[in-house]
C-alpha cells in the first residue's frame, strides 16, 4: 500500500506507511492518504468474529501498513491493547435501548477514545524510524483540545529515541483534563499552554511542521519533527479497528445480523474520529449514514448542509471542550475523496487566506450521500445527560452526550428503522462538574470532591486514571503566547541537550 498527499495532484510522491508515520504532515502540508481503500469481505468479518480485539485491531491494520510484517503488527496490537492498558476490555459496546447501542472507547489509560491508537501509535513509530533507516530522534509536537495531550503523553511517556510536546489553550480544557497534562512523568515530555484557542495551538503546531527553519533547527540537535495528532494516518488507521469490532460484536450480541445496515453517530472536533468510521464504511462494513455531532461550534453542521465551510464565526468554549474547534484537519481528507487533489489544494489555500471556501453541489451531494450534520448546544447537551440518566439509568460525559442528543434528532427525523450506534468518547469522571450540573447537583470546587459526588449520584467507579491523579505533583505550568511557540520548543531542547 502506497500513500499520497491530499495535496499532490501530479502524484509525484508516493510513500510507504512507515514514512508516513514518521513524517506526520505531508512535505507540501497536505495530509497522507492511501492510494486505494482495500475491500473488507463478509468472510474477513466472519474469521474476525473469533478474533481478540488485538487480533481485529492487528489484522485490520494490515490492510494499510503494509511495509510492517504482520508479526510486528499483532505482537505491538497485543502489548497496545492488553490488561496493563485495558484491565478490563478495550472496547465496550452498551446497548442502551432496542435501536441504540453506544461504543465506549474510554476503558484505557486516560479515560478518552484517544487512548485506542495512541497506546499503539508510539511502537508503531519506533518501528518506522527503523525501517526508514532515520538515525534522528524524533520529536513529536501536539496540539490538544483535551483528551489527544494527555493521551499521547501517556503513550510516548519514556519511549526511546522519541520526545513529545504538547500545547493546549489555556482556558479551553476542563480543570481535570489540565490536571492530567501538568502532572504528567516521563522524563521525555514538555507541557505548554498557550493564550487563545485549540485552532491557535493547532495552526502554530501545522506552522512549525511546514517551517524549513524550524526543521533544520531541530536537525542540529539531531531530531526530526513528527505527529501524534490525527493528521497523522499512523493515529487514524487504529481507529478504523475499533469500527470494524465494534460491528462485529453487535452482531456477537445478536443486536445485528452480519450484513445488515447500520447507521454510526459520532461526537466530532478535528473531524478524525468519523472519517475512520468513514473509512471503514468505504472498505466494505455495512454503515449507512455518518451522522456528525457537533457542539456550538458548528462549523461541520453548517458545512454539511450548506456547503459553505466558513471559520470566521464567534468560537464558543463549552462543556465539552475537545470539540471546541473551528478548523477541522481531517475533512481535508474527506474532501480529496469528493474533489480530488487540485481542488483540494485550492480549498486549503482559501481556508488559509481568507478563512472560507465553499465546495460545489457535485461535491456536496457526493458528501451528504454519506453524512449528516447535527449540532447539540449547552441546553440540549445537559438535557441529554439528563433523559439518559432518568430514562435508562446510564450516565454520559459532555461529549457523548451531544452525540445521543444528535443520535435522537436524526433518529426522529429518519423513514427507518435502522440500529444506531453512537460513540462514547470520555469517562464521565473528565467532567464530574459539568455532568453533576446537568443532573440538578451543586458540584464540589474541589474537583476530586466533584467525582466523589458524581459517583454516589451514578453508582459508577471513578475512572483509575481520575483516581490516580491525587497523588500526582504538578510538573508543567507553562502559559505561552501563539507566536512563542517555536521559542517553546528550542528552550526545551536545550534544556534537554
Amino acid at each position: 500500500m502506497k500513500f499520497i498527499s491530499t495535496r499532490d495532484t501530479a502524484k509525484q510522491s508516493l510513500y510507504d506507511s512507515a514514512e508516513v508515520i514518521k513524517l506526520g504532515l505531508a512535505p507540501d502540508g497536505g495530509l497522507f492518504v492511501p492510494e486505494s481503500i482495500p475491500a473488507l469481505s463478509e468472510d474477513d468479518m466472519k474469521d474476525m468474529m473469533k478474533m481478540s480485539y488485538a487480533q481485529r485491531a492487528a489484522h485490520v491494520l494490515s490492510f494499510y501498513l503494509t511495509d510492517y510484517s504482520k508479526e510486528e503488527l499483532l505482537a505491538d496490537c497485543e502489548a497496545a491493547y492488553g490488561t496493563v492498558s485495558f484491565p478490563e476490555s478495550a472496547t465496550v459496546v452498551k446497548k442502551v435501548n432496542e435501536r441504540l447501542s453506544v461504543l465506549e472507547l474510554w476503558h484505557g489509560p486516560t479515560a478518552a477514545f484517544k487512548d485506542m491508537a495512541l497506546q499503539i501509535m508510539p511502537r508503531l513509530l519506533s518501528r518506522a524510524l527503523r525501517k526508514t533507516n532515520e538515525k534522528r530522534d524524533a520529536l513529536v509536537l501536539v496540539a490538544t483540545s483535551g483528551d489527544t495531550g494527555k493521551a499521547a503523553l501517556e503513550g510516548y511517556k519514556d519511549v526511546p529515541h522519541i520526545k513529545i510536546e504538547v500545547f493546549y489553550p489555556v482556558d479551553g480544557v476542563s480543570k481535570m483534563q489540565k490536571l492530567q497534562m501538568a502532572t504528567q512523568e516521563g522524563g521525555n515530555v514538555e507541557v505548554c499552554a498557550v493564550k487563545g484557542n485549540f485552532d491557535d495551538a493547532q495552526n502554530g503546531v501545522k506552522q512549525l511542521f511546514a517551517s524549513e527553519e524550524m526543521k533544520k533547527e531541530i536537525a542540529g540537535y539531531g531530531y526530526v519533527f513528527s505527529s501524534a495528532n490525527s493528521i497523522n494516518w499512523g493515529r487514524l488507521a487504529p481507529q478504523i479497528a475499533y469500527y470494524v469490532s465494534a460491528y462485529l460484536d453487535m452482531v456477537a450480541a445478536g443486536t445485528v445480523s452480519m450484513g445488515e445496515t447500520i447507521d454510526v453517530c459520532v461526537p466530532t472536533g478535528n473531524f478524525g474520529n468519523i472519517l475512520a468510521a468513514f473509512i471503514a464504511k468505504k472498505m466494505g462494513l455495512p454503515i449507512a449514514k455518518l451522522v456528525c455531532a457537533s457542539n456550538r461550534n458548528n462549523v461541520l453542521t453548517d458545512f454539511l448542509n450548506t456547503g459553505v465551510y466558513d471559520r470566521n464565526r464567534t468560537f464558543y468554549t463549552t462543556s465539552s471542550p475537545s470539540m471546541d474547534i473551528l478548523i477541522s484537519s481531517n475533512l481535508e481528507r474527506l474532501l480529496w475523496f469528493a474533489a480530488g487533489p487540485e481542488k483540494t489544494a485550492n480549498y486549503m489555500d482559501s481556508l488559509k487566506k481568507n478563512g472560507k471556501y465553499v465546495a460545489n453541489e457535485n461535491e456536496m451531494q457526493y458528501i451528504r450521500s454519506l453524512f449528516c450534520g447535527y449540532c447539540a448546544d449547552e441546553n440540549k447537551t445537559y438535557e441529554a445527560i439528563k433523559k439518559y440518566k432518568a430514562q435508562y439509568g446510564y450516565t454520559v460525559d459532555p461529549h457523548t452526550a451531544v452525540a445521543l442528543s444528535c443520535a435522537d434528532e436524526f433518529m426522529a427525523g429518519a423513514n427507518d428503522q435502522r440500529p444506531m450506534l453512537a460513540v462514547s468518547t470520555a469517562s464521565p469522571y473528565k467532567f464530574a462538574n459539568s455532568v453533576i450540573s446537568a443532573l440538578g447537583g451543586i458540584p464540589a470546587e474541589d474537583g476530586f470532591e466533584a467525582c466523589s459526588q458524581l459517583s454516589e449520584m451514578s453508582g459508577m467507579p471513578i475512572h483509575r486514571a481520575i483516581d490516580e491523579l491525587r497523588a500526582k505533583k504538578v510538573r508543567f505550568t507553562k502559559v505561552i503566547e501563539p507566536a512563542q511557540m517555536s521559542a517553546a520548543v528550542l528552550d526545551w531542547l536545550n534544556q534537554k541537550n
